[in-house]
């Protein structure tokens, strides 16, 4: 399920694959089947990708590479012991549900080395250019056999490295995947966990109950498409490119108080300011027509939106898909940034305790969830839904993921950031160091691309 990457351009041959180990926990676990939540099943059997960046100094210069690679598959051996699920593999059952044969075959380390310097790669931003950082997964392998975590530990030719990680998205969300890096650095660093460290590996804490939906769940209903058109094959079908920009702390605050003009109940947060931003800068962009309507798909936490809230160790995927009211490109131009920030929050405060729950309701009462997570999965193979033209998918790592907080014992990273940024339409908002600024990561058809650069900064 891994690549050394002999097959492509001359970039990805800046990167040699050194080794690969097979990880296991260091001790016997669990050997079951662990059937996932309602809010797991609908995630498509694909991995996220994140790189962690970490500069050069006194300590990775003189660390031979085999003392570094031994203290991260060392380390990485004995938090699987707590997080045995992550070595085990995907299993679809009836309905095509999901559940994990905890069976301990194991994680992939990957050891590199790459003949660029760290400054080569200038920003890292999730192109191509990166792409030789990032275990390779194979999608082509039965599911069975695919490992749910992949590490590449990467070393820059001037000192410096890079971990590159491939971690599964049925069964971690951004705060559970960042909890166990962060727990995995902690042991590196051969310090001890707490008994609070220990992750809830129950699903019961988030299964639903016989509760019947009890709402209409627009979230699973087909999205606008282009007008003229009857489905998404040739908005599909164009190229795409990322873009990358930055937002100081005071352009940040400057496209709050924008969004805020005139808004005479609770402030807008920085998240409602820039994706409203952004949700017009991508329509001024796409230069389509007035009366072309267009959504802003949201994957949300729902770990603080249930009643009771899920306990902070819980180790899984509680997210929950959402998506605004349907507008008019038309009023995303014209209107105020306060209509736009209002729509992006319509959004997200329709998730109560009691939403959520119907939603569970709705996907347990499916006798089939495939259809859930996008187009014909058969025997697992998904292609996601497309969220593109002439809408937007945006994902916020605003709150609670503390990413610059991974040190593996030779100080924390100076970057992390998603390693790819897949499809038409996808944006991802975090923050940069811890001066206050945010980053923006977009893909977009490349024909929209220099436009929507070019507002974004404009329109401040």
């Amino acid at each position: 399920v891994w690549s050394s990457r002999s097959d492509s351009s001359v970039e990805q041959q800046m990167v040699s694959i050194l080794s690969s180990y097979t990880v296991i926990p260091s001790e016997a676990t669990p050997n079951c089947s662990l059937l996932l939540s309602e809010s797991e099943q609908i995630n498509a059997p694909t991995h996220s990708l994140t790189i962690y960046v970490y500069k050069p100094n006194h300590l990775n210069k003189i660390i031979p590479n085999m003392n570094m690679v031994d203290t991260m598959r060392d380390s990485l051996a004995k938090i699987l012991v707590h997080y045995y699920p992550l070595a085990g593999r995907l299993r679809m059952i009836q309905g095509r549900r999901w559940e994990v044969e905890c069976n301990a075959k194991g994680v992939i380390l990957l050891e590199a080395e790459s003949t660029r310097a760290l400054n080569d790669y200038a920003i890292f931003e999730p192109n191509d250019t990166i792409k030789e950082l990032i275990p390779k997964v194979d999608y082509t392998e039965p599911i069975e056999n695919s490992p749910l975590f992949l590490v590449q530990l990467t070393r820059f030719s001037n000192g410096g490295f890079c971990v590159g990680i491939a971690i599964s998205n049925i069964i971690t969300d951004g705060i559970s995947g960042t909890h166990f890096i962060n727990l995995w650095a902690t042991l590196a660093r051969r310090d001890t966990l707490e008994e609070h460290d220990m992750p809830l590996l129950n699903k019961v804490v988030l299964q639903s109950s016989d509760k019947k939906p009890c709402f209409d769940h627009k979230e699973f209903k087909p999205l606008p498409l282009v007008l003229g058109h009857a489905d998404t094959t040739e908005e599909s079908k164009k190229e795409t490119t990322v873009a990358m920009l930055k937002l100081s702390r005071e352009m940040v605050e400057k496209l709050k108080k924008k969004a805020n003009e005139g808004n005479q109940g609770r402030a807008y947060s920085r998240y409602e300011s820039i994706s409203a931003h952004i949700w017009r800068c991508v329509v001024k962009a796409r230069d389509g027509y007035h009366n072309q309507p267009t959504v802003v798909h949201i994957i949300a936490g729902a770990r603080n939106r249930l009643n009771p809230p899920l306990p902070l160790n819980y180790f899984g995927n509680a997210t929950y898909p959402t998506v605004t009211p349907t507008c008019l490109s038309g009023d995303i131009v014209s209107k105020p940034l306060s209509y736009v920030a209002h729509k992006i929050r319509e959004a997200i405060e329709v998730l109560t305790d009691e939403y959520l729950r119907s939603g569970f309701g709705f996907i347990r009462s499916q006798s089939d969830v495939g259809w859930l997570r996008g187009k014909n999965d058969n025997e697992g193979k998904v292609e996601s839904l497309f969220l593109g033209n002439p809408n937007l998918n945006i994902w916020s790592w605003m709150r609670n993921m503390p990413m610059y907080g991974p040190n593996f014992g030779w100080g924390r990273p100076v970057y992390m950031g998603p390693g790819a940024v897949k499809g038409d339409g996808r944006a991802f908002i975090m923050p940069g160091q811890e001066d206050g600024s945010v980053l923006v990561a977009i893909r977009l058809q490349s024909a929209h691309v220099e436009a929507f650069k070019e507002v974004f900064h404009k329109d401040m």
